[in-house]
């Protein structure tokens, strides 16, 4: 099994357009296929008679453990594909011990997940509007989340043309052709007749309940006057571990860290934003040298193997957020699914580093990787 035929199965039970919701990218996909090649830019040099008896795949993800250097990405809708999504992705990632990021658009809301999962959770934010995103880091601080991740690449929607094509939309209008497409996945379609369409968990408080504001979310329309002003301000406002989702550029790395960001995720949203736009490990790439003392540097984008986690890391990355290939193990089983796509990716890259002649995450350096000619 691996993460490919995790795909099949979640392509096979999802209807169509809540598979090609999560599976697809902006405009010609150009992105999201470079994601998935760009790992192929580096090969490895493995090192040899090195003693492995003592294997450790595990690290440290700002300031906290984790079992093998990966997070579960944060990812928007996910009652759409598992009734309780959001909360089965939490347990998995408890169980697989690594961090779970919580988005804005759950369908669980921040509470709520932080009752029923007992691992370490993170919370991502999208600025839609600035006294609403205070609110939210307030409750992600009152419910005892340990690192807030804001994201800074989505002012605007991707053109999806697959959501286009399909007439995906929230709330979902119904035609022929849906009905249809339900009745040929009827797995799916009588967990959402027992359940019902699943709603946007944190925009459920008074504060919060602002229809601009829940459109304005769905639409991925955020605040266009978030600024590097604005983003000190949540910096003053969260005392924790605060994360910057969604650079690429390097000045805009070293500007982070100048203002006390404790890490960056290089991330191009999943390729679902920016078409033609530089990759996460492109991104990795062009730090090499650079002075980042204090500031943690994590990748997205095109993770399907566990030798990808290793060839982040080997570049400088303390770790991977792991997106769509959690999402379709969780597609195709629930929350035994999830843990299904971990234990593959961290399986893996434990048999990554056992062929490369690496004892442990800390030994992985730039040593063991080479650019392709």
């Amino acid at each position: 099994m691996n993460i490919a035929a995790l795909r099949e199965k979640a392509r096979r039970r999802l209807p169509r357009a809540i598979f090609d919701y999560v599976d697809g990218g902006a405009e010609d996909e150009q992105t999201l296929a470079d994601n998935l090649a760009s790992f192929s830019g580096w090969r490895f040099v493995p090192s040899r008679l090195t003693d492995l008896r003592a294997m450790r795949l595990d690290t440290r993800l700002l300031g906290g453990p984790a079992e093998f250097p990966a997070a579960v990405a944060p990812t928007g809708l996910n009652g759409l594909l598992w009734p309780g999504g959001d909360i089965a992705l939490a347990r998995a990632a408890q169980r697989a011990g690594i961090p779970f990021m919580l988005s804005t658009a759950s369908n669980a809301s921040l509470e709520d997940v932080a009752r029923q999962a007992q691992g370490r959770l993170w919370f991502q934010l999208y600025v839609v509007e600035q006294t609403l995103a205070l609110s939210l880091v307030q409750r992600a601080r009152e419910a005892d989340y340990e690192c807030l991740a804001v994201t800074v690449d989505v002012v605007a929607n991707g053109k999806r043309e697959r959501d286009v094509r399909n007439g995906f939309r929230m709330p979902p209008r119904y035609t022929p052709a849906m009905v249809l497409d339900g009745l040929m996945h009827p797995g799916w379609t009588w967990n959402y007749l027992r359940h019902g369409m699943p709603a946007l968990g944190n925009f459920q408080t008074p504060e919060a309940q602002s229809p601009q504001a829940r459109a304005a979310l769905l639409r991925r329309s955020m605040d266009a006057g978030f600024s590097w002003e604005a983003l000190d301000a949540v910096r003053q406002a969260w005392p924790r571990k605060l994360i910057v989702k969604g650079v690429l550029d390097p000045q805009d790395v070293l500007r982070c860290r100048a203002m006390g960001v404790d890490a960056v995720v290089l991330s191009n949203h999943g390729g679902r934003q920016l078409d033609s736009a530089w990759t996460g490990m492109e991104a990795l790439a062009a730090l090499q040298g650079m002075d980042l003392q204090g500031c943690e540097v994590m990748v997205d984008g095109g993770v399907r193997r566990g030798s990808h986690l290793a060839k982040a890391v080997a570049l400088g990355a303390s770790g991977v957020l792991l997106g769509r290939a959690v999402l379709y193990g969780l597609a195709s089983g629930g929350e035994a699914g999830a843990f299904e796509a971990l234990q593959i990716l961290r399986d893996e890259y434990l048999g990554t580093l056992t062929h490369l002649g690496c004892e442990s995450t800390a030994a992985l350096d730039k040593g063991f990787v080479a650019a392709r000619g």
